[in-house]
């Protein structure tokens, strides 16, 4: 079986995706800062990543591998500043951790640095399996969507959480956006951005 075959999901799927993402990224940098306590983490990760997969199940698309080993949540974001709050930092602060503000904070971080001049494909999260991980498969699932951005000369925009993975995406035509979102006491992330290749 081809490994590597691509559908949509659908909102069928949402317990695939959550646990996918838990066990993506349980051991994940920025997710270990927002929930330091392995065991409170292990309770409460899938809730606030969980906000993320509905986000992109209501209002953008979820590619995910046949077998459910990977997947990739994306938004398509218009130009232009955005006409309400994003709500997304604080929803997920509430139905995963009420008390803890940095469950919301570094959404607003993020969001604070997000591009507005240009539409583009913005890749959420993309998640493989711990034990497929190293193979190919995110890069599987991201090659078809930058093969139509540059066929439609639409650019591309994601959030690094790591300095390894932020490599992996200069693979891949990102570049770095200059600077770091610095979490307070915590990991960095790299905010990238990829113009589209010249057809």
């Amino acid at each position: 079986m081809d490994d590597t075959r691509i559908r949509q999901a659908g909102q069928a799927d949402r317990e695939t995706l959550v646990r996918l993402l838990e066990a993506a990224f349980y051991d994940d940098p920025v997710c270990n800062w927002v929930f330091p306590d392995d065991e409170h983490r292990r309770k409460v990760n899938g809730l606030f990543l969980g906000v993320f997969a509905d986000v992109a199940l209501a209002e953008g698309r979820v590619d995910l591998l046949e077998d459910g080993s990977a997947l990739a949540l994306w938004l398509q974001i218009p130009a232009g500043e955005p006409e309400e709050e994003d709500e997304i930092p604080a929803r997920q602060r509430e139905i995963s951790d009420p008390d803890n503000e940095r469950a919301e904070l570094v959404g607003r971080l993020l969001g604070a640095v997000h591009p507005v001049d240009r539409a583009h494909e913005y890749l959420l999260m993309i998640a493989v399996s711990p034990e497929r991980q190293g193979r190919g498969l995110g890069r599987a699932l991201i090659e078809p969507v930058l093969a139509r951005c540059d066929r439609d000369g639409i650019p591309a925009y994601l959030e690094a959480s790591s300095e390894r993975s932020s490599r992996l995406y200069e693979r891949l035509g990102f570049a770095f956006a200059e600077k770091t979102v610095d979490l307070p006491d915590g990991p960095h992330m790299w905010p990238m951005w990829r113009e589209p290749k010249a057809r």
